[in-house]
């Protein structure tokens, strides 16, 4: 019982980490309305879509943007893109 709820809180712990670490999230339509272009940022290097949008997503919080839209994404094994930052 113990260790079920160890594991409980450790996944718990992670998944809050997760959800901090990304505080800068794709934004829709309506959102960009609301916001203004602020610049761009690109990333390579990624596996997949879903890690090529987290770097584009870590590089947008270091820039300090409250969300980004990506604007282009190719490559196969070595992902690369870029993504429009609104602040």
């Amino acid at each position: 019982m113990k260790r079920m709820l160890t594991l409980c809180i450790a996944a718990g712990t992670l998944a809050a980490a997760t959800f901090s670490a990304q505080a800068v999230n794709t934004l829709s339509q309506s959102d960009m309305s609301q916001l203004r272009p602020a610049g761009t940022v690109s990333a390579s290097g990624a596996r997949n879509l879903d890690d090529l949008q987290d770097k584009l997503a870590e590089k947008a919080r270091q820039e300090g943007a409250k969300g980004f839209v990506v604007d282009s994404a190719g490559g196969d094994n070595h992902m690369y893109g870029t993504a429009t930052i609104y602040k």
